[in-house]
């Protein structure tokens, strides 16, 4: 078996799947990614791609995504060519389309399997947009993402076979191409993600926090509000007043991953920050943590909040669920898909701040005892093993179709 995986961050979702892949008898494995990719430790089969241009800035807004798409097809298909005059010819592609590494493709390896990671597929209606008032899109926000689709289109209507994680993510794509997408997580590590008793934090300003203590946690990628970051913060002022003695780490940097910057400021910490009042004793923000600090957090959380427009469901929540931290999440798709009220977690409407204080305070008054929900969790957690994506990923390579599309196709 000869298999590419594609992907412009590599190793992005597909390390560990990867690392498995590369081990196995009579298996070639290559990968594809940018010059700036971080690669996977100990897999030297990694491909750099280098564009030969940006997109240029007096393009149409509505075309900006696709020609950058084109600039990264070209430069990957390049890439490709060149394996292509080294004899490097795949049976199976597995990529993650969203930036358009794939595009050219079959042009290259006409013969090649294609699997293509979907993740989202964009509505003016019904899933992110538009869905907080605080930021009502405008009907240029309308006409950009539909043409920003095109993309999207191309890519699911040139694969062989696509994947979601979820079931809700695979829902926004359109109907037609339901029988493609199988619905597969790729996983998380539950086999070495667990509670720790003994998990401690060290803040920027020394103080020391640890499990069992009244520690709230907040993990993004971005500080934004796509993943509520301003309901978190609006419902931390409460809390704190609430509760003199607890303490909130929040994880995640000043970027934007999703959405747009805020007016008037840098970034959305330092715009909240002018909006509300906190104790900053209390209040560490830590940035992006490597992975050892970042399980420890999680693992040290009395209540872990996690907040989503209805989007892609993020790694953290899962993970928050194996290291045993309790979660209070909003009651929007996909996160329905994973935390059942009052059994494995409690959930918030988004814009309920007041329900979001409850809902903490109550964790944080339990921290010291056993908790139902807490276990039930973790069970539910081990639904989403690197064992039982690596399942699923292989049915797809092998060309199979996934049971849940069987099931939704009969």
């Amino acid at each position: 078996m000869k298999l590419l995986v594609v992907h412009q961050n590599f190793p992005g979702q597909f390390g560990h799947l990867v690392e498995v892949w590369a081990r196995r008898p009579g298996w070639e494995v290559r990968a594809m990614g940018r010059e700036t990719a971080p690669g996977l430790p100990g897999f030297g089969g990694l491909v750099r791609y280098k564009l030969t241009r940006q997109g240029h800035a007096h393009q149409h807004p509505y075309l900006r995504q696709m020609e950058v798409a084109a600039l990264h097809g070209q430069a990957a298909a390049r890439a490709m060519l060149a394996l292509r005059q080294r004899s490097y010819k795949p049976d199976v592609i597995v990529g993650h389309p969203g930036w358009g590494e794939t595009l050219y493709a079959k042009d290259v390896f006409p013969d090649a399997r294609l699997v293509h990671l979907c993740e989202w597929y964009y509505h003016a209606e019904g899933a992110d947009l538009g869905f907080d008032p605080e930021f009502p899109p405008s009907f240029d926000d309308r006409a950009r993402i539909r043409t920003w689709n095109a993309l999207h289109t191309l890519n699911l209507t040139n694969c062989d076979a696509a994947v979601s994680p979820t079931r809700w993510q695979r829902s926004r794509h359109p109907e037609i191409f339901y029988s493609k997408i199988a619905v597969q997580h790729e996983g998380i590590a539950t086999r070495t993600l667990r509670p720790d008793a003994n998990a401690t934090i060290k803040t920027p300003s020394g103080a020391m926090l640890k499990a069992g203590d009244p520690v709230i946690t907040y993990v993004a990628r971005n500080l934004e509000p796509y993943r509520g970051f301003h309901v978190f913060m609006r419902a931390l002022e409460q809390i704190q007043r609430a509760h003199p003695r607890c303490h909130a780490v929040i994880v995640g940097g000043d970027g934007v991953s999703y959405g747009k910057r805020p007016k008037g400021s840098a970034n959305w910490r330092e715009h909240l920050l002018r909006e509300v009042s906190l104790d900053a004793t209390r209040t560490h923000f830590v940035g992006r943590l490597p992975r050892a600090q970042y399980l420890r957090v999680l693992q040290a959380s009395a209540a872990h909040v996690y907040l989503t427009y209805p989007f892609v469901l993020s790694w953290s929540l899962l993970e928050a669920m194996a290291c045993g931290a309790p979660v209070i999440a909003s009651d929007t798709a996909p996160v329905r898909e994973v935390i059942r009220d009052g059994d494995n977690g409690r959930l918030v409407d988004f814009f309920d701040v007041r329900a979001l204080v409850t809902r903490t305070l109550e964790a944080l008054d339990a921290c010291a005892t056993p908790s139902k929900l807490r276990t039930q969790a973790l069970r539910d957690a081990q639904d989403y093993s690197h064992e039982a994506g690596l399942a699923g990923y292989d049915r797809l390579v092998a060309g199979a179709v996934s049971p849940s599309v069987q099931r939704e196709a009969a």
